[in-house]
């Protein structure tokens, strides 16, 4: 039976023969294992042996280890390691053999990479689905990350502003565990505090000189020479290119929604609360959304997309292309680098 791993707290107990957790994600499968270990302890299981199918392993190991019994506890776990999700032919028969024998004192734990779909139909893994559990880990993405990242924020008793979440979202999609480890992080740091993204920006900018919202303003304001010292500070002290491309969507995408509005006849004014901008930064839209057309936006748009997409699929940080970004909070820089494309 596959169950996901949101879904398998709420359906340990009592345990199955056998266990499969194969995904390519460290984070859901430490934390599913952890699960079923820990229902396992309370269950009586106390031992644990682990077996890699690695070259030259032998098989029978494992069935010996399955009828064997425990010098230390009656009952025991089994977790075997199959580093390629393929046991092969002799293993495919020892695995149902251990399958059609189930002994109630053994639990079978099997672990892996992300499973095919042909492998899912194999005699093997459709034996002991039909005994125990499945439980693919996968990396959740988009809404699905957006909901494994709400639990957790509640699983901390965290108090995020929604810009601090947004910001969140953006610097750990596709890493669990580091954003795991943030969250927990800010456990430690404001346990009882609402944290806003500025705040979450000082945690995890290294204390820098500069910050990304004072880049975000002097771009809105278009003084270019500033903005363009600020980003190379930023770059020498380390910041994290995701936090500075988070900034960036930010702006565009409200400098976008107030540009669209006004082009369509609506009153920006009644605009500045829901945006959430504030009377000190008013002054700065204004300048932009009078320089700015809807369609320069939108190249923006486009272009800190890429960007980001080049990060976050290939691991390039392109500081030269964020600096581009940059110019073209200037009208007169679309014209001239309108021909720049990113490879």
């Amino acid at each position: 039976m596959r169950i996901y791993p949101d879904q398998l707290a709420k359906q340990i107990a009592p345990l199955k023969p056998c266990y499969m957790v194969f995904g390519d994600d460290p984070w859901q499968c430490e934390t599913v294992k952890a699960v079923i270990y820990a229902q396992a302890k309370k269950e009586g299981f106390e031992e644990k042996i682990h077996l890699t199918q690695e070259t030259g392993f032998n098989w029978n190991d494992l069935i010996e280890e399955c009828n064997t019994m425990s010098l230390f506890a009656s009952r025991r776990i089994i977790e075997l390691n199959l580093p390629q999700a393929k046991p092969g032919a002799e293993g495919s028969t020892q695995l149902q053999a251990v399958m059609q024998s189930v002994n109630p004192d053994i639990l079978l734990v099997i672990t892996g990479p992300k499973l095919a779909s042909e492998q899912t139909k194999s005699k093997w893994f459709k034996t002991l689905d039909n005994h125990g559990i499945y439980i693919p880990c996968t990396t959740p993405e988009g809404a699905q990350f957006q909901r494994w990242l709400n639990t957790r924020i509640q699983h901390f008793n965290l108090n995020l502003t929604q810009d601090a979440q947004q910001m969140l979202f953006s610097l750990y999609e596709g890493n669990l565990l580091a954003a795991d480890q943030a969250l927990q992080l800010l456990q430690l740091l404001s346990p009882n505090q609402q944290i806003s993204s500025q705040q979450l920006a000082l945690y995890f900018e290294d204390q820098s000189r500069f910050t990304v919202f004072q880049l975000a303003d002097v771009l809105l304001s278009n003084q270019q020479e500033k903005a363009q010292h600020i980003l190379s500070q930023l770059q020498a002290e380390g910041i994290a290119m995701p936090i500075l491309l988070w900034g960036q969507f930010k702006e565009l995408t409200t400098l976008f929604e107030l540009k669209r509005a006004q082009e369509m006849g609506e009153n920006v004014q009644t605009m500045w609360s829901k945006l959430r901008i504030w009377d000190k930064r008013k002054a700065l839209y204004q300048a932009a959304l009078t320089r700015l057309s809807l369609r320069q936006i939108e190249t923006m748009l486009a272009f800190a997309s890429k960007t980001e997409l080049r990060l976050k699929q290939q691991g390039i940080e392109d500081w030269t292309a964020l600096s581009h970004l940059c110019l073209l909070y200037d009208p007169a820089a679309h014209q001239h680098l309108n021909h720049i494309e990113l490879e």
